[in-house]
C-alpha cells in the first residue's frame, strides 16, 4: 500500500515538475535542490528579461543531481541543498576553483495537511511524535541521501524520538514528493523545510525544529569544472545580486548574500 502511494506520488510531482525545455546550445545549465523551484523560476525570469540570456534548470534531490553531474551530466552550475553534496563534488575536483560560496539558508518544520486536527507541536527533546501520527506514516525525504531527510533525522535524533518514528517513515525522493504526500493526506505529519510549506496551501506549519537540533541549512552554489559556457558564472554571480535576494526573501530564504568565493 505504501509502495503505491509513494508511486502516485512521485508520479504526480514528475507532472507537476515538468522537464524544462531542452537547452539550447547557449543556456546555462543549472541543477538545483528541488525546494528552489518557486525562487529560482522566478529569479531565472528576472534573468532573462535583463540579460536575454536563458538558464534551462533541472531540479531534483542534491544527492540525485550530484551523482548525475560525477556520471558526466552537463550541467554548468550547482546548487545544493547542504554543504555534503557540495563537498563530494568539490573533492572529486568537479567544482570549479574560486566559483563555489554559501548562497542561501532554510529552517525545518513539521507540516500537517491544512484540515488536520493537530494543532501547534512543541518541537522539544522527548516530544510524542510518534503518538502524533496515530498510526499513520512520516513524510521525509530520503533520511539516508537527500539533505532535508538527512537534516529531519538529525534532529529527529538529537531531540531522542528517532527510534520511535523511524519504522514509520515513508520516504521520498526528495523534499518536494513529500510534501506532496501530506498536501495529499496521503501521510498525516512530514518534514520540509518552512519555504516548501509556504508555497503550498493545502498544508500548514505545525512546529519549528529548534535550529540547534541539526547542522545548519546551507544551501552552497559552484560553477561546475566542466561547464564551458561563459554566461554560468554570470548566471551565478546574478543570484547574488539585490534583485535576486530580493526574491529569494519573497520565497522565504535567508540569504547569505554574495560572500566571497572560495578557493
Amino acid at each position: 500500500m505504501l509502495r503505491r502511494i509513494l508511486l502516485a506520488a512521485v508520479a504526480a510531482f514528475a507532472a507537476a515538475f515538468c522537464a524544462p525545455r531542452p537547452a539550447a546550445a547557449d543556456d546555462v545549465v543549472v541543477f538545483a535542490a528541488a525546494s528552489l523551484k518557486d525562487a529560482l523560476d522566478a529569479i531565472a525570469a528576472d534573468w532573462q528579461k535583463a540579460t536575454g540570456k536563458h538558464a534551462t534548470i533541472s531540479y531534483a534531490a542534491s544527492s540525485a543531481l550530484a551523482k548525475q553531474i560525477e556520471s558526466g551530466a552537463p550541467a554548468d552550475v550547482f546548487i545544493s541543498a547542504d554543504l555534503d553534496w557540495m563537498d563530494y563534488l568539490d573533492q572529486k575536483k568537479l567544482i570549479a576553483d574560486g566559483t563555489r560560496r554559501n548562497l542561501l539558508g532554510n529552517s525545518l518544520v513539521l507540516i500537517a495537511p491544512v484540515d488536520s486536527k493537530v494543532d501547534k507541536v512543541d518541537v522539544k527533546p522527548g516530544f510524542p511524535l510518534d503518538k502524533l501520527l496515530g498510526g499513520g506514516k512520516l513524510a521525509m525525504a530520503d533520511p539516508n541521501a537527500v539533505p532535508a531527510g538527512k537534516y529531519g533525522k538529525a534532529a529527529l535524533t538529537k531531540l531522542g524520538t528517532w527510534d520511535a518514528v523511524s519504522g514509520s517513515v515513508a520516504a521520498a525522493e526528495n523534499v518536494r514528493a513529500c510534501l506532496l504526500l501530506v498536501a495529499r493526506g496521503e501521510a498525516p505529519l512530514g518534514i520540509v523545510y518552512k519555504t516548501d510549506a509556504a508555497v503550498d496551501p493545502k498544508v500548514r506549519i505545525v512546529g519549528t525544529f529548534p535550529a540547534d537540533s541539526h547542522p545548519p541549512i546551507i544551501y552552497p552554489i559552484g560553477v561546475t569544472a566542466a561547464s564551458k559556457n561563459p554566461e554560468a558564472k554570470a548566471f551565478s554571480t546574478y543570484l547574488g545580486s539585490a534583485d535576486a535576494q530580493k526574491q529569494f526573501d519573497r520565497f522565504g530564504f535567508s540569504v547569505m548574500g554574495a560572500g566571497a568565493p572560495r578557493s
